[in-house]
């Protein structure tokens, strides 16, 4: 394929691979612009329902602009090989960067924040990601968060909404209820069982790695898929209390409400949860948010003695 053109793009070299096929860094010549192409493979293109989610992923990433969704900018076929042009993207992922272990406070909220925002603007126009997870995030040059891979991504009809339905692209080949699609140490209980899902589940995935950024490591871990989906299902994290008593109390607040196994008790649109990580990202960066240790002491204070004798017992700090 190096060396080779796709129309107007001149294949410069492989940059990547996925699930869904190998990615080149090409040429526009036309606009003499660097760009990303993702190639699929033939036998994918053979694949109807591969190729539908080809095409759905082209459709639902040129359905958005937004400065933290990776944009597309042409998707087409060359000589029988179907391929779809994106953004150039310098950086690298997410799940790379988390090799590291957990962020500073400040950059994992200014980070998950950029994330928020991005799937705000996709469930305003009715698309929810489904699978969201360090591997779909790219951390650009400047340090910011672009999301990518929409090929999983379900169109859903908004209230009140005139305009095209784009569900019906995608009853095709799998987002019926009873069919499970997405990552397993990130999809909500929902996902995994099959039901119906709207922007809340992405907000469970969106839980699962801001958990990841404060802390490390995986809210939900196992040897096997079926461990890991078991523990989202039937298990909690271990308490961030536990891993680190430093962050936050409100972060704290913020991933346990995304985390709710219930999807009536987490929030209930994305837009919420921006103000609410806007409002602590304030609050850290003028050093008067609470710590888990803080609050912890502060409890402790205005917890009543309890008398035996004369030896005064304290109510133990939780």
């Amino acid at each position: 394929m190096i060396g080779k053109s796709l129309g107007p793009y001149d294949i410069l070299e492989s940059i990547g691979a996925g699930g869904m096929g190998e990615v080149y860094l090409a040429l526009d010549t036309r606009l003499r612009r660097k760009v990303a192409i993702k190639v699929l493979p033939d036998d994918y293109a053979a694949d109807p329902e591969r190729l539908a989610r080809f095409t759905l992923e082209a459709r639902a990433s040129a359905a958005l602009n937004h400065v933290n969704i990776a944009a597309v900018y042409d998707v087409g076929q060359a000589d029988g090989t179907h391929f779809m042009v994106q953004e150039y993207l310098r950086g690298e992922t997410l799940q790379h960067v988390l090799v590291g272990g957990a962020l500073p406070v400040k950059r994992a909220l200014r980070l998950g924040s950029e994330i928020a925002a991005a799937l705000a603007a996709a469930h305003e126009v009715g698309i929810v990601h489904r699978d969201l997870k360090p591997a779909n995030i790219f951390v650009v040059k400047g340090d910011h968060a672009k999301v990518l891979d929409f090929g999983l991504a379900k169109f859903v009809q908004r209230e009140g909404s005139d305009g095209e339905d784009l569900g019906a692209t995608a009853t095709a080949f799998g987002t019926a209820a009873g069919v499970i699609m997405g990552s397993p140490g990130y999809m909500a209980p929902e996902q995994i069982r099959g039901e119906d899902i709207d922007q809340r589940t992405d907000l469970f995935a969106f839980g699962c790695v801001l958990y990841e950024l404060a802390s490390g490591a995986r809210a939900f871990g196992g040897e096997t898929a079926v461990e890991v989906l078991n523990g989202i299902l039937n298990s909690e994290p271990t308490a961030l209390a536990e891993i680190d008593r430093m962050l936050p109390m409100d972060l704290v607040r913020i991933v346990g409400k995304c985390l709710a196994k219930d999807p009536a008790r987490r929030y209930q649109n994305s837009n919420d949860l921006v103000v609410d990580l806007a409002v602590l990202a304030d609050a850290v960066s003028s050093d008067s948010a609470l710590s888990i240790g803080s609050f912890i002491v502060a409890e402790a204070k205005e917890r009543p003695k309890v008398r035996t004798g004369r030896h005064p017992l304290w109510w133990p700090a939780v």
